[in-house]
């Protein structure tokens, strides 16, 4: 008996030509379809400079060595204990959480904003999160702070060169 698969492209953020195409398991939650691809393409050594990783799990992916220049990593939906690629996606374990880090956003345990958003919740907010959460943030915030401004992940990159188109000569 053939066990049943699914084919996962990953596609240029630009053009949408594919990149890198996988069979995984028939049975992979289609939550998880796009990190196992991304996984193997990593474990392949595929180049995914421009991927399109918009609206990816990430949860536990293991991505260090990947080249993720130019990928996009807008509105990824789940960073929690993924390994960076130490460029694009940055990884810490501070005691209780893991964190990861992009240009734009950061994930601390369950709990995934934009940068901006996580530096302007109050005491009260943090506190809803987890019981231990205040304190642990009480300490560790100015930390992360300091450790994104002076390592910061870079964007995910910026829409290629586009030629001009060429000069129309002048006539008389």
């Amino acid at each position: 008996m053939t066990e049943k698969t699914i084919t996962v492209t990953i596609r240029n953020r630009w053009n949408d030509e594919p990149i890198y195409t996988t069979e995984i398991p028939g049975d992979t939650p289609s939550g998880m379809q796009t990190r196992v691809a991304l996984e193997r393409a990593v474990s392949d050594r595929a180049d995914l400079g421009d991927a399109n990783l918009c609206d990816a799990n990430l949860c536990d992916a293991n991505l260090g060595g990947a080249n993720l220049g130019g990928a996009n990593l807008g509105d990824v939906v789940n960073l929690w204990d993924t390994t960076g690629d130490r460029r694009h996606i940055k990884s810490l374990q501070i005691e209780t959480w893991g964190v990861t880090y992009t240009a734009t956003h950061m994930q601390i345990g369950c709990q995934l904003h934009t940068l901006e958003r996580w530096w302007g919740f109050s005491d009260e907010q943090i506190s809803k999160m987890d019981y231990q959460a205040l304190e642990w943030w009480g300490r560790w915030k100015p930390v992360l702070q300091q450790i994104i401004a002076m390592s910061p992940a870079d964007p995910g990159g910026e829409k290629p060169f586009e030629e001009a188109a060429a000069p129309v000569e002048a006539t008389e």
